[in-house]
């Protein structure tokens, strides 16, 4: 059984907390794409983990967590990254950890060209978290990478480095002005923090391949969401790879194989980290973003950035509804709408053309576009208690109801609290 857990809007959907709630029925769970530029939150009965490459499975010690091909992996990041689960309690070990040999590797380089890039930007920035996405990805497609995999052959490995790095400092030194990445640095980089992880290295595909051949529940994890895909999303304000489901498992290593269950995670409302065009900010005064923001602590889990916030915005959602072929929603966060009397949603966009419409532009008519709101009476009391539907307002049952018409897909989970068991089951 594979099934894919992915992101409807921006991203900070609450996917990690989706993950960490239906791991426990899953045998494996797989990240398929991105990198340390992903903020997964999990709260549970171990306590309160920011996961940024692993897997949010990684804290369940019966599931197996797959890296795959897809990702781009700082090694540095990553051995921080399990030694701060270690020391936490979490076992990890290549039992219960398995890094595919085609990932690719995150550079201190590419870093260091994503800030030289968004400074050369300036006022045009596209909103990176200058963790060297947009260059590792880049440096995938022009065949310019180390993949995990080339640790194994340091002759190799020296020789690759060499031609690649030689290209790079190219563009640092001509094009940035900046002083080259050294040589022996790179090579002290990969020999330090390559080495420990050599034994997590594999071909995952094969394994997950044999995992799906003996009946294995797999779970494939998805970073940030539709709206950010590098081909579906707010281009080119979006991630350097694809997001959607239809690319976990390609990303993960069994091209071949195909999806049975697509969960989409949507929002009670709207956030978003970054630049780009966000309707739903347009539909609040400033002064009821900011108690939204305080409301659902919209700091990025990444950046700690403050996110940008507004209603719960309909046309994108069904969008992404759309684009992840969703066969379910999961809808987090309901319960950062106790305070509201009544309760927003961006119901329709209105172009600068003087038209209206309900699907999701793109280029200029989405830059320019305005928001069409309606509400919905709030219920205005705290309902992170429930856990039967029945235990919802009606108020509550009637805004859940509406969104699920309006995006065209059956929500059947709903978080009303960080806490793992803090959900709603409705069938």
């Amino acid at each position: 059984m594979l099934t894919a857990i992915v992101g409807i809007n921006w991203g900070d959907e609450g996917k990690g907390r989706v993950v960490d709630l239906l791991s426990e029925s899953q045998d494996i769970v797989v990240r398929y794409q991105g990198g340390n530029n992903a903020g997964h939150t999990v709260v549970n009965d171990r306590g309160e983990f920011i996961l940024n490459l692993l897997p949010s499975g990684i804290t369940r010690p019966n599931v197996v967590c797959v890296m795959g091909n897809g990702m781009a992996i700082d090694l540095k990041h990553l051995h921080g990254e399990i030694e701060r689960l270690r020391s936490a309690g979490i076992e990890i070990s290549p039992a219960n950890l398995k890094i595919s040999d085609r990932a690719v590797i995150t550079m201190p380089y590419h870093v260091r060209l994503d800030k030289l890039e968004e400074t050369r930007l300036a006022g045009e920035k596209y909103g990176s978290t200058l963790r060297g996405i947009a260059p590792v990805y880049s440096d995938k497609y022009a065949k310019k990478c180390i993949r995990t995999g080339d640790l194994f052959f340091p002759e190799y490995l020296e020789h690759r480095l060499k031609n690649v790095l030689a290209y790079k400092n190219l563009m640092i030194e001509n094009v940035y002005g900046a002083e080259e990445s050294a040589f022996e640095d790179m090579m002290d980089y990969l020999n330090t923090y390559g080495g420990e992880f050599k034994d997590y290295i594999c071909d995952v595909g094969q394994y997950l391949a044999d995992a799906d051949a003996a009946g294995k529940k797999v779970l494939f994890e998805a970073q940030l969401g539709a709206l950010r895909d590098i081909d579906f999303g707010i281009y080119p304000y979006t991630t350097s790879s694809n997001v959607i489901g239809a690319y976990a498992p390609i990303g993960a290593g069994i091209p071949g194989h195909k999806l049975h269950n697509s969960i989409g995670v949507m929002k009670a409302y709207s956030s978003c980290v970054g630049d780009g065009p966000f309707t739903a900010e347009l539909a609040m005064t400033e002064e009821e973003k900011h108690a939204l923001r305080e409301a659902g602590h919209e700091y990025g889990a990444a950046t700690g950035r403050p996110r940008r916030v507004g209603p719960i915005d309909l046309v994108a959602s069904r969008y992404g509804v759309f684009c992840q072929g969703c066969d379910e929603v999961a809808l987090t966060l309901l319960d950062v709408l106790d305070y509201m009397d009544k309760i927003p949603m961006v119901t329709a966009y209105k172009l600068s053309d003087g038209t209206t419409t309900t699907r999701f532009p793109m280029g200029e008519a989405l830059d320019t576009a305005q928001p069409v709101v309606e509400y919905l009476p709030g219920w205005h009391c705290d309902i992170t208690a429930a856990r039967k539907w029945e235990d919802l307002p009606k108020e509550a049952q009637a805004y859940v109801e509406y969104l699920e018409k309006a995006v065209g897909c059956k929500i059947t989970y709903i978080s009303v609290g960080a806490e793992r068991e803090a959900y709603v089951h409705h069938v």
